[in-house]
């Protein structure tokens, strides 16, 4: 159990701390400092280093990697067709994983020192400080960790010629993820649809934190009734 004084000091390392607030833990992560420094996390460099990820990194790796599934799957003769079949449901199926992985394991509540501490290391650190550019779009290192091991049930559940293709296309759907994430924060999107997807999303982090799981797609919302609703709704009430 932390002390009740426990102060957070942003000017140290923040990881090891954080586990010390407790039961105040929630309350201090989901009020956001709305600044663009990157504050630190580690004393280490080393650990430092594999923390932060410009955003333009994600569709440098991972684009190309998606091809080479997609051409797995060409070479073994499937047609144009089918390979677009299968690689949209690859996206679609992200768009699942996305939703699931955000509401249920990046949104869970804990208390202990090692729980805060997780969970502050896998999303706590976004909400409190949501606009750390370096810190908006997930790691290689933990990305390439996620991929292979999500790599084996595709196999298991898919034939051995399909399933590079709908892997491909699920690495696709998490490009797009990461690149539509970091520009609802930092883009100024002139479009309508590029507004409303900028304000869902920060309707999430400012206003509403329980609801609005959804970052490429809020179709998932609208199946499990985790729309926000709007504030002339809520005023209505």
């Amino acid at each position: 159990m932390a002390a009740k004084d426990f102060t957070i000091d942003l000017n140290k390392p923040l990881v090891f701390q954080v586990g010390h607030l407790g039961e105040t833990y929630q309350e201090w992560v989901h009020q956001p400092i709305v600044s663009n420094e990157s504050p630190r996390f580690f004393e280490s460099n080393v650990l430092e280093f594999f923390t932060r990820t410009i955003w333009w990194a994600v569709p440098t790796i991972w684009l190309p990697v998606a091809c080479w599934c997609i051409s797995m799957s060409t070479r073994i003769g499937y047609t144009l067709p089918q390979i677009s079949v299968m690689v949209i449901f690859g996206m679609f199926v992200w768009t699942f994983l996305e939703y699931c992985f955000h509401r249920f394991l990046f949104h869970i509540e804990t208390k202990s020192y090692w729980g805060n501490t997780f969970h502050y290391l896998i999303h706590g650190c976004h909400h409190k400080h949501p606009m750390d550019g370096l810190r908006l779009v997930i790691p290689p290192a933990e990305a390439a960790i996620l991929a292979i091991l999500f790599w084996y049930p595709y196999k298991l559940l898919f034939t051995a010629s399909a399933s590079p293709a709908i892997f491909g296309g699920g690495l696709i759907g998490y490009v797009m993820y990461d690149v539509i994430h970091y520009y609802a924060h930092h883009g100024q999107p002139t479009k309508q649809l590029a507004k409303n997807l900028k304000k869902y999303h920060l309707n999430h982090h400012f206003r509403i934190q329980n609801k609005g799981f959804g970052i490429t797609w809020a179709f998932w919302d609208r199946v499990f009734g985790t729309l926000p609703q709007t504030k002339a709704a809520e005023k209505s009430r």
